[in-house]
């Protein structure tokens, strides 16, 4: 069997002879690696490798296909049955993505004990860990079963051999880079190793009808390590964000075939593991200072649930010759693009004073619903005035300076009642159609010199 070597794309795995600086598939700079790799088998040789078994391949019609009503598995964890889209869909192929430290072995590990407890086979592949590492961590969450199948072990045709042999319902592999092919001589992790092993474990989820958890490694850009197609490959990709030196966790889905995208999961860490966190709303403005200039409470959708958080802006006159601006947890463009609006249709002199937007919790939010609660926030930091701390404000600022309509305000509205607020600050043109509980006072504005005159 003969060897040499090839050039990969990490960013979406085009292969090639040689090295070039631009890749022809994803159109990306310098992103080509050298690896060894078996260019050709032997002449009347077959190279051996298991294939997991499936069925045989034939044509049919669509009209004649009968689907089985077989329901989804539910984790006993509801942020996570939420984000999946309602549970664990049997054969199907999940990649769960997060900073090192963020807890996405205590995730798993937890969903698992939950699995097995109704009655699932769960299966648990650790590349990284030994079994008396898993223990000790599986002794600090709780009470374990003994159902709960473990096996360290980084070799894909020893792993093959187990998962057909002992048929799990639920497969963990933790992580995908730490798995290789023998065939394959490139070091575990790279493009080759990573992409061969996903198409293995692909394999044997759709032939098998198993639903595998796949944890990957992440890049400091926070993407997954490795090349672009693994999350072509995979039916869900979820990602665990936050600050691995806070409390809160929030798990959030960017690819779904079975669910929305939209959907968010919030956890906090303790010291016995993941907690679900069932009211993030309330968990986001637990310490909201009283009658502070610049903090405002804005509500943005997370899918179909509505998440109050306090947005908090700073402005002051800049003491350098260009202003500085810095935003965490919102798009910086979009908040240059707030302040133009003021600048242009208040006549505020915004151009020499800095300012910093901050999202409170650590959440990152892109809903245009925010822009008015920004500009609330910069308005009242700007003129020294605060803003009442019962009142909520959300809507869409376009560039004439006309507050937009948004989506499901009736959700939203709910959501401030229930916490506790007597006013929101809303376009008028949501007020048409909107149920407006009894305990709450709606204002609607046409533009922002309307909303900056509540102030």
């Amino acid at each position: 069997m003969a060897k040499g070597t090839a050039f990969f794309c990490q960013s979406c795995g085009y292969e090639s002879s040689k090295w070039m600086g631009q890749c022809p598939g994803c159109k990306e700079w310098n992103t080509f690696v050298e690896e060894a790799v078996v260019t050709k088998a032997a002449k009347g040789s077959r190279v051996k490798r298991s294939v997991s078994p499936v069925q045989e391949s034939s044509v049919a019609r669509l009209s004649t296909i009968i689907t089985a009503d077989r329901d989804r598995i539910r984790t006993q964890m509801e942020e996570l049955d939420r984000v999946l889209g309602g549970g664990i869909v049997g054969g199907s192929l999940v990649l769960v993505g997060g900073d090192p430290g963020i807890g996405k072995s205590t995730l798993l590990l937890q969903m698992c004990r939950n699995l097995s407890s109704m009655g699932q086979k769960v299966l648990y592949i650790s590349g990284e860990e030994s079994m008396q590492q898993i223990k000790l961590r599986a002794d600090r969450l709780g009470k374990f079963k003994e159902d709960i199948l473990l096996l360290c072990e980084t070799s894909l045709e020893i792993i093959e051999g187990v998962i057909q042999k002992e048929r799990p319902d639920i497969v963990v592999i933790d992580s995908i880079q730490t798995m290789y092919r023998e065939e394959i001589s490139s070091a575990p992790g790279s493009v080759s190793q990573v992409r061969e092993s996903t198409a293995a474990f692909m394999q044997l989820a759709k032939g098998l009808s198993i639903a595998v958890f796949l944890v990957g490694h992440v890049t400091k850009e926070g993407v997954v390590a490795g090349p672009r197609i693994l999350e072509h490959m995979v039916d869900t990709v979820l990602y665990f964000e936050g600050d691995r030196y806070a409390a809160y966790r929030v798990l959030r889905a960017v690819k779904n075939r079975f669910g929305s995208t939209n959907e968010i999961g919030v956890f906090e860490m303790h010291e016995q593991g993941l907690v679900q966190v069932s009211n993030p709303s309330e968990y986001m403005l637990a310490g909201k200072p009283k009658g502070a200039t610049g903090s405002v409470v804005a509500c943005s959708m997370e899918g179909t649930r509505p998440v109050l958080l306090e947005i908090q802006a700073l402005v002051c006159q800049s003491s350098f010759g260009i202003p500085r601006r810095t935003a965490n947890g919102c798009d910086l463009n979009r908040i240059n693009l707030l302040m133009a609006v003021l600048e242009k249709r208040l006549g505020m002199k915004l151009s020499g004073c800095d300012a910093y937007v901050n999202i409170t919790g650590g959440l990152k939010m892109s809903e245009p619903a925010m822009d008015l609660s920004i500009i609330m926030a910069l308005v009242s930091s700007f003129k020294n005035r605060p803003l009442d701390e019962d009142t909520i404000v959300f809507g869409e600022i376009g560039l004439s300076g006309e507050v937009r309509a948004v989506s499901m305000s009736s959700q939203r509205i709910a959501e401030a009642a229930k916490l506790g607020f007597q006013r929101c600050i809303l376009p008028k043109v949501c007020l048409k159609n909107t149920k407006v509980p009894q305990e709450i006072t709606c204002v609607g504005v046409d533009s922002v010199y309307d909303a900056v005159k509540l102030l």
